[in-house]
């Protein structure tokens, strides 16, 4: 059964006394795309979490957050005091030799790049911290990928609801188009008779069946019904078979409504054209649908 691309999935854990939160979103995209933000601290994870989201979505635009809780400013980051001893004396040394007066403020000097900067863990703490993130994010996706699975059955239904019902409305235009060659035959020997009367000229029988005949072969819609109900089948078939499905159901999509353009622009059948502008809108809410589907 096909997947939704839209979902969000969440885990949370503690290690070192810091709590973790871990939060995945997606959205339709037509390709992957992931956007990763992390503390400062944790930025050496980026890769493996990239790596790990490639491996498990296929399709969408993935947000991936991690929020640190309860971390004392020690964890986070670190002090570089022989850079900020060196900027103090070198600002005093600036004032004993001029006419600058001002007030010295710690607080603005730990502004300065370089002074304040993200603590980098030692390799056992930074292996353990890889290992404890990954497990949540792995649950994380495994929450969102039920929710797209949800979504994917929900999206499957309605999908599933349209072709159905492009496929009624098919079995009325066959049986339509027959009918529609019939009056044809008769609405233009009638109107042949009516111009001819007064010149009590009879149409020839001949003349009238190859007037049907071109008519009938210009407005054949046999073939684009058929290519119609086998891409119909198709969808059906890539809805039920396959999860990662998006791509193959878009391109049948166009192929139906190519079909559907061909059909519309043969017949002059109002009954049938009615039928026509039907199946369009349907198709347009089902290529709506398919961008959604993973």
């Amino acid at each position: 059964m096909i997947n939704s691309m839209t979902g969000y999935g969440a885990a949370q854990g503690q290690f070192n006394g810091v709590s973790y939160i871990v939060e995945i979103r997606t959205v339709n995209n037509r390709y992957l795309k992931t956007r990763i933000k992390l503390p400062e601290p944790l930025t050496f994870l980026e890769e493996d979490i990239e790596k790990l989201l490639q491996a498990e979505l296929s399709r969408g635009m993935v947000s991936y957050i991690l929020r640190l809780k309860n971390a004392s400013a020690d964890v986070l980051f670190d002090i570089d005091q022989t850079a900020l001893q060196t900027v103090a004396e070198q600002l005093g040394r600036i004032v004993s030799v001029s006419d600058i007066k001002f007030t010295l403020n710690i607080g603005d000097l730990l502004t300065l790049p370089g002074i304040v900067q993200p603590v980098s863990p030692d390799e056992k703490t930074a292996k353990q911290t890889r290992k404890r993130i990954l497990g949540a994010t792995r649950e994380a996706i495994k929450e969102l990928k039920q929710m797209r699975a949800a979504e994917g059955t929900a999206l499957a239904a309605d999908l599933n609801s349209h072709c159905e019902a492009i496929k009624q409305d098919l079995e009325r235009i066959r049986a339509r188009s027959k009918t529609a060659l019939r009056q044809y035959r008769k609405k233009l020997k009638k109107r042949v008779n009516e111009l001819l009367a007064e010149a009590k000229i009879e149409l020839d029988a001949t003349t009238l069946a190859r007037e049907i005949a071109i008519f009938a072969d210009k407005s054949d819609i046999s073939e684009e019904l058929a290519r119609l109900g086998s891409h119909l089948q198709q969808f059906a078939r890539t809805c039920r078979a396959n999860k990662q499905a998006g791509r193959r159901l878009d391109f049948i999509s166009q192929e139906m409504l190519r079909e559907t353009n061909t059909i519309a622009s043969k017949t002059s059948d109002m009954e049938i054209s009615r039928c026509m502008v039907d199946i369009k809108c349907r198709i347009d809410r089902i290529k709506e649908q398919v961008q959604n589907v993973e």
